[in-house]
């Protein structure tokens, strides 16, 4: 009889959820690519399980204090996480001790993004191509400076492989996010920048930074005149960031499922797909085990790349 009561309580569980208000964790401070396309997603994702979605901001530690954060939550579906490439394939790599497992910490429920990058400079640098930043670089080794979200993160990482594709010397400067380092760009301070489209196109759209090419194989069609690096003679350079929804581990199946329904749901919405569109952003959702199956080949394909680049574990 126990057994049968407990089987009607967790079938009216499931039923009725969510019957409360969800926590979107955002590993990362307001402002990043990270923290505005979980805004965007939030507000659809709240219509459709008719209940808020609201935005718990955790920067930190190159996203590893809100992803610990989230990966500690009870796994009854009311606490996702906005995962990335760095919190999800990359810090495995570059924290001896890191506080979650990408793998077993999470039950992954959708990508969302795929969101490549924007090679920007402060207007004050004499360049007007990519071509002519990457003379410049080897013309003046050690003396550009580019910002990142941190260590880890995906500006930092795409950053590196541009220089190791390039074979220039630029300093790295990491911030406690994007939206930080974003303002010391924009005031001169950093020369330079290879950064998420969401977060730098209000600045290039305002004429506040130059954007010089992207980091996809094809144009965004929201900078349509802007070339990738390939065109710009960075042969094959490909290195877009994305962006997925993931909820603690031991979260049951049907919310996992009901989870990634109302996220294909929501990035099938013309207002979405606007937004995102804007930002720069590639919907890209699938089922659970597509995301997981993504999420180990970008470990093993990333993992590569930071041993190529002489990146250590900290």
């Amino acid at each position: 009889m126990t057994l049968l009561v407990a089987l009607v309580a967790v079938t009216a569980q499931a039923q009725t959820y969510p019957s409360r208000p969800l926590r979107l964790v955002v590993p990362f401070p307001p402002g990043g690519s990270t923290d505005i396309l979980a805004r965007a997603l939030s507000q659809k994702l709240g219509e459709g399980l008719a209940q808020p979605v609201v935005i718990d901001n955790r920067g930190g530690a190159g996203g590893t204090i809100g992803s610990e954060a989230a990966a500690k939550a009870a796994p009854d579906g009311y606490t996702i996480m906005m995962g990335h490439l760095g919190t999800l394939a990359v810090n495995v790599a570059i924290y001896k001790k890191l506080p979650y497992d990408p793998v077993k910490s999470f039950a992954p429920v959708a990508l969302m993004a795929m969101v490549p990058s924007v090679l920007v400079v402060n207007p004050s640098l004499p360049v007007t191509s990519a071509a002519e930043l990457i003379a410049y670089a080897k013309a003046n080794p050690g003396k550009l400076a580019y910002g990142s979200g941190g260590s880890g993160s995906t500006s930092h990482l795409t950053t590196e492989y541009f220089k190791l594709a390039t074979g220039t010397d630029i300093l790295h400067v990491p911030y406690k996010g994007v939206g930080p380092m974003l303002t010391d760009l924009v005031s001169g301070q950093l020369s330079m920048g290879l950064n998420g489209a969401p977060a730098v196109m209000p600045h290039v759209n305002s004429g506040r930074l130059k954007a010089l090419a992207v980091s996809s194989l094809t144009r965004l069609p929201s900078l349509p005149n802007i070339p990738t690096l390939d065109e710009s003679g960075v042969k094959g350079f490909e290195a877009n960031g994305w962006y997925g929804i993931v909820a603690p581990a031991g979260a049951s199946r049907e919310i996992v499922l009901e989870l990634n329904v109302e996220i294909r749901r929501a990035l099938g919405t013309s207002e979405l797909r606007t937004r995102l569109d804007a930002e720069g952003a590639i919907p890209a959702a699938g089922t659970p085990e597509a995301f997981a199956a993504f999420i180990s080949s970008e470990i093993a394909r990333w993992g590569e790349v930071l041993k190529k680049a002489g990146i250590e574990p900290q």
